[in-house]
This record gives structure tokens, sequence and C-alpha cells, in this order.
């Protein structure tokens, strides 16, 4: 009887597609809660020294309330194996337990997020150009629209398409810095990696501007 063979390359897609989608540790949001009032066991400070008593965020550091369970706790494990460069958050990320690190991913992601999905009015040539790059992409430059991955509004997508219409522009820009010189993981399929190397600093400030606008139903 012949053996069959599978393609190396299929083998690794399939491994890659299973490591994507594989279920993730049951999570207790009521410890997370603790956790990110209190500080993990193994010494890891209280998430709401930097990100607020709500998730929402300050100065320097991004929001999380609301934010993908699945995406903050692969944020906290990216982190804590340096595949995410963060000087404060490494180390605070590699004191964390793997059920820690579920449990508090999965208490901010209970909480509300502040922003709703919200369709834009389609733009035309006349439109901003941060409605542009939101709305319809710029294909020419091989970018596509940010709602097609981050839903209207930004509201975010399932559990790998994070949440942005609510973020600064100057984080915004931090991250798209990171990717651009590769101290955070590109992403599924690696695909913010390659679109953060055709970003511009223009594109981030017109793009969170457009966010804001829109969201504040001055748009």
């Amino acid at each position: 009887m012949p053996v069959f063979k599978a393609p190396l390359q299929g083998i690794l897609g399939l491994a890659v597609l299973c490591a994507l989608h594989a279920p993730a540790l049951a999570a207790d949001a009521d410890a997370g809660a603790k956790i990110a009032a209190q500080g993990g066991a193994q010494g890891a400070a209280a998430c709401v020294s930097c990100h607020g008593s709500q998730g929402e965020g300050g100065a320097n550091f991004p929001p999380l309330a609301g934010q993908p369970a699945g995406y903050l706790q692969r944020q906290l494990e990216a982190m804590a194996a340096n595949q995410r460069k963060s000087p404060i958050m490494g180390p605070l990320a590699k004191a964390l337990t793997a059920s820690e690190k579920a449990d508090v991913a999965a208490y901010y992601a209970r909480l509300a997020l502040p922003v709703k999905p919200k369709q834009g009015a389609l733009p035309t040539a006349k439109s901003s150009d941060g409605a542009w790059l939101v709305e319809r992409g710029r294909w020419a430059d091989g970018i596509p629209a940010c709602a097609k991955c981050h839903g209207p509004g930004g509201a975010g997508v399932g559990q790998d398409f994070p949440a942005i219409g609510h973020l600064s522009a100057s984080y915004m820009q931090s991250q798209v810095d990171a990717w651009k010189n590769q101290s955070r993981d590109a992403g599924p399929l690696g695909l913010m990696g390659a679109i953060a190397q055709k970003l511009t600093a223009k594109d981030i400030e017109d793009a969170a501007a457009y966010y804001q606008q829109l969201h504040s139903g001055s748009h």
C-alpha cells in the first residue's frame, strides 16, 4: 500500500494554523481582576498602575478594556518570550504564570470597549486622507483598508485583530515603528509587519484623526 507523504510546506502551514487557533487555557476573569488590581503571585506589578483602574490606558500606556482575550494573552506571551520587545512589559509578562496571563486577559476582555462598530461613509476624492486609508486603503502601495481587518470604526474583529479606533496617534506610531524595526512580532500571517513598512507618519496621524472624528460624531 502506498504511503501518503504530505508536503513539508503543507505540514508547516497546518501547524501554524493550529497554533493560531489552539484552545486557550481555561481562564478566570475574577482572578484576573485581582491580578489587575494587586499584581501577580510572582511579583508582577498591578496592571492598574499604568493602564488605569478600568483599563482605559494612560498617556504612554495603551487602553486594554474590551480587547479580545486571545489577543491580549498572545501579547503577554510574546512580550514574555521577547518576541515583542518592551523594557517595561517584558519583565512583568515574564513574572506572570501562564494561568495568570489567561486570567488577566479574560478580565480586560470582559470590560466595555470604549468604541462601537461604526461604518463610515465610503469616501470620495474630496474626503480626508484618513477616511480614504481607513475605509478604502491605498492599494497602489499595497495597503489594504484598515476596516478590512479591524472592522467598522476600528472596533476589532475576532481574536486576532484588535480594536484600534480609540488609540492615540502616538501609540499607533510607536507600534508601527516596532513592526518596522522588527521589535514586535508581525502578527497573523505577517500582515502588519508588511503593511507597517509602507505606512508614513502622516498616514498614522490621518487615520487616528479620522477615527476620532468618526466616534465623536463630527465626521
